[in-house]
């Protein structure tokens, strides 16, 4: 992971590292940030109404720590404020909508 210039942070606390969650517009992808590192990521495709949630990646090292539920809290957040629906490929954010029905409302296609 690397330092990266950041968009809007969207705040979120956990039980270990504090984490920043970023919507970055231009790589499409929101970023987890712990202090000045990037820890984690979601690759997103943005289309009208929809964002397909491609893939996510936590960096080893942050592993077992909570960034990745963080990150996924804080982008589905972010997606539900912008009024987006989801088409979710990523294996890890599917699991985690699904043992966190308040999301499941965001799915576009079940």
């Amino acid at each position: 992971m690397s330092n990266e210039p950041r968009a809007e942070a969207l705040h979120v606390a956990g039980d270990d590292a504090e984490a920043r969650i970023s919507d970055n517009p231009e790589r499409h992808r929101y970023e987890a940030w712990v202090g000045e590192d990037v820890l984690g990521y979601i690759d997103y495709h943005l289309q009208p109404g929809l964002i397909t949630i491609l893939h996510t990646e936590v960096d080893p090292a942050a592993e077992g720590h909570g960034v990745g539920s963080r990150l996924a809290a804080g982008a589905l957040d972010d997606i539900r404020r912008r009024g987006l629906s989801i088409l979710v490929v990523c294996p890890f954010v599917r699991e985690y909508v699904r043992r966190h029905p308040e999301y499941a409302d965001l799915v576009a296609y079940r």
